[in-house]
């Protein structure tokens, strides 16, 4: 499945996340419903959920776009793999971007720092979150390959 053949016949339901994603990891495309965590410059609450069962869920992450720290590296993405999510999509940076890439998860980030996050709970888990001009829900959907990372209310595929 390609996101641009799911926009294509899917246009009506489908929006897409506009932000310069750049994607990391060996898998070409993720699918699945939306979990969310909201947190800046801190990635404690992100860990709390990555911990739990992904069930094939997407982690949408909204980090205040900040790239200054990251908030996710290569032991939580091998923590996401470990524990069933189907990718991270994230409105932040990342860091052992080579490592990450090297693994068998795709994590949508806008770029990249070496400068590890804080780790004081600072954030909240399941609620909206906002960003790209589209606001994700625990429940939505998201489709994600090198194309662009795209939002629904519901399951398409």
């Amino acid at each position: 499945m390609k996101t641009a053949d799911l926009i294509d016949d899917h246009a009506d339901a489908l929006s897409l996340v506009h932000l310069p994603f750049r994607r990391f990891g060996r898998t070409g495309f993720c699918a699945g419903p939306v979990q969310t965590v909201s947190c800046y410059e801190d990635n404690a609450l992100l860990r709390a959920e990555l911990e739990t069962a992904g069930d094939g869920r997407v982690l949408v992450v909204d980090g205040g776009g900040a790239t200054r720290v990251a908030l996710v590296g290569d032991m939580l993405a091998g923590l996401a793999i470990a524990n069933g999510w189907a990718g991270l999509i994230l409105n932040a940076a990342i860091r052992d971007s080579a490592e990450i890439d090297a693994m068998d998860t795709v994590v949508f980030a806008l770029g990249t720092s070496p400068v590890k996050s804080s780790k004081r709970a600072r954030g909240a888990v399941g609620g909206p979150v906002r960003f790209g001009g589209v606001t994700f829900q625990p429940g939505d959907w998201v489709y994600a390959d090198a194309d662009g990372v795209l939002h629904s209310t519901r399951q398409l595929i």
